[in-house]
């Protein structure tokens, strides 16, 4: 009787395993559909793809409605599936690709399109990196590349009628941000056509093009620069200048805008992972911002300066032995720093990417209103990354947060983690590009904490100069939600970002602006760090003598880009293997 009902059991439970097995399959299947029809549907939109239909983005009414209803229906698809019946990493992509459908579509319902710009640039400032996504092998990549120009036109009276749209309906950029945007139009339009930046493939051929054709390619450049790009940047320039700028908005909160609260808390949502209100993000910021002030004032009090915190400030943002005195200078600081840091990769990480990187200033044309700094990633596999090291103005370039923007952009910050991430092998193509912000950012600053155990900031004022970038990101909790929920003035949030950091006031305003016109996204950097770093701390109790910094570094980055949430079930996951 006993055997009976055993058998019973096992043959109730071998059934269901089979049927759950079958079901898992199933799940799995439609998910690996998602994933392939999704990627068709990226691969359709993309012009640099071979044999494409499109020489350029379309962003017509037509076409983004269109992407739109397709986005909505891979994620109805999506979110049939069982998440439970899926393996760990199909969980990772399920997870990753909601992530990023859901952006797509939040993107397209609270009309972000109407906006194709903020306080540092806009789609005219990024059209000229066509150049490094296209080939230039054969005659036909040159004629491709010329009818790509021709396209220009017609993409920025598709990118104005939106624009005109948000005139229309008060979603504006707020015009205080705009003040001296024009002359980032400007900067593209020239009188030699050789020095467009469109011009460049038309520099150097490959040697097997004769001579014949390389002067009708050159002479076909020079006229698409003269006549297509000069009179297209003009009208734009026009546009911004006569209608735009004059009519945008007064209002900086991005609560301000139709639908203002909501849209708020979605970016909220997006740029952070994590379930947050304004309020509680602005009570973190202060918090972090008394901890970090009470680190720096013992840096003042050990290299025995007299005078206040304003005015020791003052003495880092105007001694001339802070600051370089060329370009070349601050760029072979810059690298001299990264090379320092590529040695101590070793010490830290046992998995290395093999995609190297360089340093290069920040392109003129941006500079004046770009950030100090920032990793740009390789488009094709043959390409490097790069270091963007802003030039512009050194005299506000100070080198004392030199170390700290270098650990950060370069590595073991953007580059280490963004190269791992696109060489992670057996996933998905939108795997190895998805870049979340709180992952990447918060990652960007816990490399800045990194430095302490690679051996730098030996100088207190390089110290100072990190936990400068420290708090910098901490009053981002601050200003971020204190003026887009919180009623705060620019000037308000001026003063606190002024008041708290060694940043010179170029910044201080750069900065402001970019928050102002870019709501949310500066709030993933502190968060992501603090996730990252309680972590750490929750693996190096849970494992004792059996923690490894460099496994525990891998474990981070060897899924690429997650959400935060994400991350902690894979450290858990991470931590119980171990144990066990």
């Amino acid at each position: 009787m006993v055997l009976a009902i055993t058998l019973g059991l096992f043959a109730c439970s071998s059934s269901t395993s089979t049927s759950t097995q079958k079901q898992s399959a199933s799940d799995a299947q439609q998910l690996a559909q998602i994933i392939s029809d999704e990627q068709s549907f990226q691969d359709r939109l993309n012009p640099f793809r071979k044999n494409s239909e499109n020489l350029y983005y379309d962003v017509s009414p037509q076409a983004l409605e269109s992407q739109y209803q397709q986005q909505l229906a891979l994620r109805d698809r999506l979110n049939n599936i069982d998440v439970t019946k899926l393996s760990s990493d199909n969980r990772i992509n399920h997870t990753i690709l909601l992530y990023k459908l859901n952006n797509q579509i939040d993107n397209y319902r609270y009309k972000e399109h109407y906006m194709p710009l903020t306080a540092e640039a806009g789609f005219h400032a990024y059209l000229p990196y066509m150049v490094d996504r296209s080939s230039f092998k054969t005659v036909d990549d040159y004629d491709t590349y010329l009818a790509r120009l021709n396209q220009i036109p017609e993409y920025f009276q598709q990118q104005v009628a939106w624009m005109k749209l948000g005139l229309e309906t008060g979603r504006t950029q707020p015009k205080v941000v705009l003040t001296g945007f024009e002359d980032s139009i400007s900067a593209f339009i020239v009188e030699d056509a050789k020095s467009s930046q469109f011009y460049r493939p038309f520099k150097q051929f490959p040697e097997h093009f004769d001579q014949q054709t390389q002067q009708r390619l050159a002479q076909q450049g020079q006229k698409a620069v003269m006549e297509i790009i000069n009179p297209t940047y003009q009208g734009f320039y026009d546009f911004m200048v006569q209608d735009y700028i004059p009519n945008a908005r007064t209002n900086i909160a991005a609560t301000s805008l139709p639908e203002g609260n909501a849209f708020y808390q979605n970016r909220i949502e997006y740029y952070t992972t994590l379930d947050l209100t304004a309020e509680e993000i602005h009570e973190i910021g202060l918090q972090e911002v008394a901890r970090i002030r009470a680190e720096m004032e013992q840096i003042i009090d050990s290299v025995g300066f007299q005078g206040t915190f304003a005015e020791f400030v003052e003495f880092l943002r105007t001694d001339p032995q802070f600051y370089a005195k060329t370009a070349e200078e601050l760029l072979k600081e810059a690298s001299f720093i990264a090379k320092k840091m590529d040695a101590q990769l070793p010490k830290l990480f046992k998995t290395l990417p093999r995609t190297p990187y360089g340093v290069v200033p920040v392109p003129a044309s941006i500079a004046p209103k770009y950030t100090t700094g920032r990793y740009s990633g390789p488009s094709r596999d043959d390409q490097a990354g790069e270091y963007w090291v802003n030039t512009y103005a050194l005299d506000r370039r100070p080198l004392y947060v030199l170390e700290a923007l270098t650990l950060h952009e370069a590595v073991p910050g953007h580059h280490l983690q963004g190269s791992i991430a696109r060489e992670m092998k057996d996933v998905p193509k939108f795997r190895q590009r998805t870049y979340i912000s709180a992952f990447g950012e918060g990652w960007g600053l816990y490399s800045e904490y990194l430095g302490i155990e690679a051996g730098f900031y030996q100088d207190p004022y390089s110290d100072f100069g990190r936990l400068t970038y420290e708090m910098w990101r901490a009053a981002r909790l601050v200003v971020d939600t204190g003026m887009h929920s919180m009623d705060w003035s620019r000037d308000k949030a001026m003063d606190f970002l002024a008041s708290n950091t060694a940043l010179s006031l170029h910044n201080v305003r750069t900065e402001i602006d970019r928050y102002i016109s870019w709501p949310a996204q500066a709030l993933s950097y502190k968060l992501g760090e603090i996730k990252i770093k309680a972590l750490r701390a929750k693996t190096e109790q849970a494992l004792g003598a059996d923690f490894d910094i460099r496994e525990f570094h891998d474990e981070v980055l060897k899924n690429g880009s997650v959400p935060l949430s994400l991350l902690e079930e894979l450290i858990d996951e991470y931590i119980n293997s171990k144990k066990s």
